[in-house]
């Protein structure tokens, strides 16, 4: 019944963020954002979805480890942490508005991506909580995976964008 009730709760924040998310877009590319790394995200999609179907699917009546769910809860609060600092420009795709600097407030203060950290602790520590020792490890090489690839595509198109001749014009 726990299991249940966590995952209709995590299932419920993720939906919301697909919300937020969207309409930060749209407001984003409406300011002359554009987004980078475009190829990628059908993939980091399928991988969420498949990890909470697949949580639906295995989960449900299993016991929970009051442990690995307090630190999903932990960071939860992170997530938020990251949300409120990023405001209107935090979006699960990459979009580079130009003339727009750096977050380096709040969490950016102590690590470069924290928003993927908080993710790469979630795909663990959810599933450990539930016992699912393999699926969490599964889903980290996955996730580790794609991540690769989105933070090199990131940080790539933030350094073209951050470049001073980018600003010359």
């Amino acid at each position: 019944m726990i299991a249940a009730i966590v995952l209709v709760l995590v299932t419920a924040e993720r939906l919301g963020e697909l919300v937020l998310a969207r309409r930060n877009t749209q407001a984003l590319l409406a300011r002359g954002g554009t987004e980078v790394g475009r190829a990628h995200y059908p993939l980091i999609v399928a991988l969420h979805a498949a990890w909470l179907v697949g949580l639906w699917w295995l989960a449900p009546g299993r016991p929970v480890a009051v442990f690995w769910l307090a630190v999903f809860v932990a960071l939860q609060v992170a997530r938020i942490w990251v949300l409120f600092t990023l405001g209107r420009r935090w979006t699960t795709r990459i979009i580079v508005v130009p003339g727009e600097r750096l977050v380096r407030s709040g969490p950016y203060r102590f690590i470069p991506h924290p928003n993927y950290a908080v993710v790469v602790g979630e795909i663990a520590s959810l599933p450990l909580a539930f016992g699912l020792g393999l699926y969490a490890l599964a889903f980290s090489i996955l996730n580790a995976c794609i991540l690769a690839v989105r933070i090199r595509s990131e940080r790539r198109a933030l350094d073209e964008a951050t470049r001073p001749e980018a600003h010359a014009s």
